[in-house]
């Protein structure tokens, strides 16, 4: 008796494994773009704590990475280089209220209420507060942070528009003396004024620097 081998067709049909659809998306997608966020959330702090406690210069992509607890290609992947993570770590809005609609002679307590709830809500502007006042790159971002988003703001209330960057420099004298007082110096008569209080003690100044005439 002659033994045939099988076909072509019947050989696959024997051999073939079958096929494992694949998996639709589900929880393990949609927990890729948590974890990223979560990575970047880890990178920036550690790069605001770091940047803060060595200055630009000296912070290093692997310390950062070490605060973080990752790898410093992760650092890399996300960012490119040291002078990309600091454009991020330093990036701050500070959403700045319209005061047009404001009366005018709310809009003094109006802006200083605006930072204290900005300050408490948001930890980029501390980390950055700490960062600024150790080293002339963090200096220059919180500078051009008032000059690009307070500035603005003045114009539409001060009497003379043209006077708007010397007004918002005495303004940030007073917001951004009570947030390293209050939020990185943590100085306790500072701490422990409440929001009214402090409203109702630098309002005043900062009204007159909104709007009064120059002296």
């Amino acid at each position: 008796m002659v033994e045939h081998a099988p076909s072509a067709a019947g050989a696959a049909s024997a051999t073939a494994v079958p096929e494992v659809p694949a998996a639709p998306d589900g929880p393990a997608d949609a927990a890729r773009p948590r974890r990223s966020a979560a990575t970047r959330a880890a990178i920036l702090a550690a790069a605001r704590d770091r940047f803060a406690a060595d200055g630009y210069e000296r912070a290093t992509i692997r310390a950062i990475a070490r605060d973080a607890d990752i790898d410093p290609s992760m650092v890399m992947r996300y960012y490119g280089n040291k002078a990309g993570l600091f454009a991020a770590a330093s990036e701050i809005e500070v959403h700045a209220p319209d005061l047009s609609h404001v009366p005018r002679d709310e809009a003094g307590a109006r802006l200083v209420r605006h930072f204290l709830e900005r300050w408490e809500c948001d930890e980029t502007l501390t980390g950055m507060m700490r960062v600024g006042v150790t080293n002339e790159a963090g200096a220059q971002r919180m500078r051009g942070v008032f000059a690009e988003q307070i500035k603005p703001v003045l114009a539409a209330v001060c009497p003379v528009p043209d006077e708007a960057p010397t007004r918002a420099a005495l303004i940030a004298s007073q917001i951004l003396g009570m947030a390293l007082c209050r939020y990185v110096l943590h100085i306790p008569p500072a701490v422990n004024l409440s929001h009214d209080e402090l409203v109702a003690w630098l309002a005043p100044t900062v009204q007159r620097y909104l709007t009064a005439e120059r002296p």
